[in-house]
């Protein structure tokens, strides 16, 4: 993945983060009772949701800044518990 590329994405992730932030804090506020992200309807039953939606973007955009950077994508290991 070149430059570019990573430039893009992470211009795009950072403004669908935007979106779930506004969402977010919209339906935590209460002054609304739904809310349109442009064609999805949200309650305050979807918080959890765009609580995990907004953690796995900012991932995203972590992981995307770390690349730019010159880093190396993060690995993703398990540990397994257990009991002998």
């Amino acid at each position: 993945m070149d430059k570019t590329e990573i430039r893009a994405r992470l211009a795009f992730r950072r403004a669908a983060l935007e979106k779930l932030r506004a969402a977010y804090l919209a339906l935590v506020d209460g002054g609304v009772k739904n809310y349109t992200i442009d064609d999805r309807q949200l309650t305050r039953l979807d918080l959890d949701k765009l609580k995990k939606e907004i953690r796995d973007a900012e991932d995203e955009l972590d992981e995307l800044e770390a690349l730019l950077a010159g880093g190396k994508r993060r690995r993703a290991f398990a540990v397994v518990p257990r009991d002998w």
